[in-house]
């Protein structure tokens, strides 16, 4: 019975983790129209900063600032939306498939520079050592693992509380404004380029929290955890929800990690020895199918967005 619930709170842990980064792709792509192909870059941007920062000293590469947990998770966060911020000058003029590739070759670079710069990430080895805050009065038992949840599930709630604060602002409908018809909006006096490098910086923060708080779960970081794959993971998870809805963006990223980590145990369970060779590239072959038959089905989402018609307008 322990052992059920210790694996229902992991399960909560990363999949709110995930929810959270799902979020900030919502901002992006839902509410703004804005085809981030590069998530894993912000989102590791995150992580890495975040145990950089809150890290102990290492001999072989630039740690052990051993700054107090939560600045270094805003630290992680900062290092995200500057990345974001310079990404974002250099390619948010570019369009849809353009902006989508070259984000895109931004997670690649990111993830070789992780993997080959052993001085600043640690290489290919990762970041090691780095210990969970509050270890010391908490243990790094179940305890520890129930209480972090609940930090996760607060900081998704936070989340959550401010896009749709967000999206229900005049902000929100300038955002939409821009995605529906740019020239109308600029037509209007507004500066479709800097609410879109707005809505970009904004989303990749909320990825960077995200990374910030896989980071600490796990207490290290690889470039193993930031494969383009993971990027394709939250897209899924946003498709299946259903862009431009938060509800949606959090029940996609439940229900795929869901299937994720459900058919990870029926394949390593049931599946042939010969199949269980494979059963990574089965998984992510699972999911480019969960994306094409949504697209097909219900492009829309499980939970679509909803526009509510009021005196004033468009909400």
């Amino acid at each position: 019975m322990i052992g059920i619930i210790s694996y229902i709170v992991f399960f909560t842990t990363v999949a709110s983790i995930l929810a959270i980064a799902v979020l900030g792709l919502n901002l992006q792509w839902g509410n703004t129209g804005l085809f981030n192909g590069g998530v894993v870059a912000f989102f590791g941007a995150g992580a890495y900063g975040t145990l950089l920062l809150g890290g102990k000293p290492q001999p072989d590469h630039i740690a052990g600032f051993e700054l107090f947990y939560p600045i270094a998770l805003v630290g992680g966060m900062a290092v995200a939306g500057i990345l974001a911020w310079v990404v974002g000058i250099l390619t948010l003029r570019m369009r849809h498939d353009y902006l989508a590739i070259s984000t895109f070759g931004v997670a690649v670079a990111f993830e070789n520079l992780m993997r080959n710069a052993e001085w600043l990430g640690g290489g290919a080895k990762g970041l090691r050592g780095f210990e969970r805050p509050f270890r010391d009065s908490l243990g790094d038992g179940f305890l520890y693992n129930l209480i972090f949840l609940v930090v996760v599930l607060l900081c998704l709630l936070a989340t959550y509380r401010f896009l749709e604060t967000l999206v229900s602002s005049p902000f929100g409908r300038l955002l939409r404004a821009i995605r529906e018809d740019e020239n109308a909006a600029r037509s209007l006096g507004k500066s479709p380029a800097k609410i879109r490098l707005t809505a970009f910086v904004s989303g990749s923060v909320i990825m960077g929290l995200a990374g910030g708080l896989y980071g600490t779960f796990y207490a290290f970081v690889s470039p193993q955890d930031i494969l383009p794959t993971l990027t394709f993971q939250i897209w899924a998870m946003l498709i299946v929800g259903g862009a431009g809805n938060n509800k949606g963006a959090v029940l996609g990223a439940f229900l795929i990690w869901a299937a994720w980590t459900f058919s990870g145990w029926a394949l390593s369970r049931f599946a042939p020895v010969e199949a269980q060779l494979y059963a990574g590239s089965i998984q992510y072959i699972l999911i480019g199918l969960v994306i094409v038959t949504m697209l097909l089905w219900r492009p829309q989402g499980l939970l679509p967005e909803r526009l509510v018609v009021s005196q004033s307008g468009l909400r």
